[in-house]
């Protein structure tokens, strides 16, 4: 009797992470091909072969761009190389990137950067916040910014027991940002059955020096972050859902969810065109392929515009669409008076003049 009854329950078990593992494969789009749309004034970018995860430019025109991510699951084309910083000066004719110096005394070895977010205090000094995953581990760097001198000089490194799968993150003030952690679980296997089950147990933190707490939570995969030009609302992806969560930001910190805009596609990073207050999300048409990369079929590049978020029917359109020839892996897209830079979580970077 009792083999009868743990044979039921093995099968019972099997039946369901079959179910939830066709359930996945319709949630990471695991059958979609994209259809191209692609502006004519578009080029890679000269020396940015890693990797661009991440993007945040200033209201100067200064980009800067995470690359060299190392993250479980994902391709990585120089493993043995340490992660970098670059930045590009999207006021020049025609564009370059250089990468910036770290100050010592910073483990620059282990440096993974993910996501970042950057602030300008009331002297006009810029703050580079830097999600860093060393030896697999989650903190958030904070570095100073030196023009003139094109380098980065490390103040602090932020740790504490919830900052755990952190993946993006946007900075609301001196040693104040909220961070997005992507899964419950560290470890890979674990992660991957979390993803498999659906369990719904990644949130939104937030960090100060005084008070750290969890603002949001019952997201899928909590993904990229950032928040509307007048600071009222945040706007989060949900890569696994295929959506972003539009917030509103009260005064305790706390977020209350306002609605959900549907995309159909994996949203990666965010950010917010300064002129016009559109969403602008990297996406993944189609996420099996960046689990199983294949040089002959490799993974797309999507990047979608959300105009008027906050109304009841937002505008969504194509800004890019690729299917791996160009561009693999397209994570974040930003704009600056025309110009539009996408990044990857590991390929190259795209350049457009719109």
């Amino acid at each position: 009797m009792g083999k009868l009854v743990a044979l039921t329950l093995l099968g019972a078990g099997l039946a369901l992470i079959g179910e939830r593992l066709m359930t996945l494969r319709e949630r990471i789009n695991a059958y979609r091909e994209v259809e191209p749309v692609e502006p004519q004034n578009c080029h890679l970018i000269e020396g940015l072969e890693n990797g661009s995860e991440d993007i945040d430019i200033l209201p100067t025109g200064l980009a800067f761009i995470s690359s060299g991510l190392k993250y479980p699951g994902m391709p990585n084309f120089a493993p043995d190389e340490p992660g970098q910083i670059f930045l590009m000066d999207l006021n020049e004719q025609n564009p370059r990137v250089q990468a910036l110096n770290i100050s010592d005394g910073f483990d620059k070895a282990s440096f993974n950067p993910h996501g970042i977010s950057t602030f300008i205090d009331k002297d006009q000094i810029v703050y580079l916040y830097v999600v860093n995953h060393p030896h697999m581990e989650s903190t958030v760097e904070i570095f100073k910014f030196e023009e003139q001198q094109r380098s980065l000089v490390h103040l602090k490194t932020v740790k504490h027991e919830l900052l755990k799968s952190v993946n993006d993150i946007v900075v609301l003030g001196a040693e104040q940002f909220y961070a997005t952690r992507d899964h419950y679980f560290t470890n890979f296997f674990l992660a991957l059955l979390e993803m498999v089950m659906d369990l719904r147990w990644t949130y939104i933190l937030f960090y100060s020096p005084r008070e750290v707490k969890v603002v949001a939570k019952g997201f899928s995969s909590a993904n990229g972050i950032t928040m509307s030009p007048d600071k009222k609302y945040i706007y989060v992806a949900d890569v696994l859902d295929k959506n972003i969560h539009v917030m509103k930001k009260h005064d305790n910190w706390d977020l209350t969810q306002l609605q959900v805009i549907q995309l159909g596609t994996l949203v990666d990073n965010l950010t917010v065109d300064p002129d016009t207050g559109d969403i602008l999300a990297g996406c993944h048409p189609n996420a099996i392929k960046l689990l199983m990369y294949n040089t002959e079929d490799p993974p797309g590049s999507e990047v979608l515009r959300i105009q008027n978020a906050l109304s009841e029917k937002p505008r969504i359109s194509t800004e890019y669409a690729n299917n791996g020839s160009m561009l693999q892996g397209s994570s974040v897209a930003s704009v600056y008076q025309g110009k539009l830079l996408i990044g990857t979580v590991f390929h190259k970077a795209l350049y457009c003049v719109l």
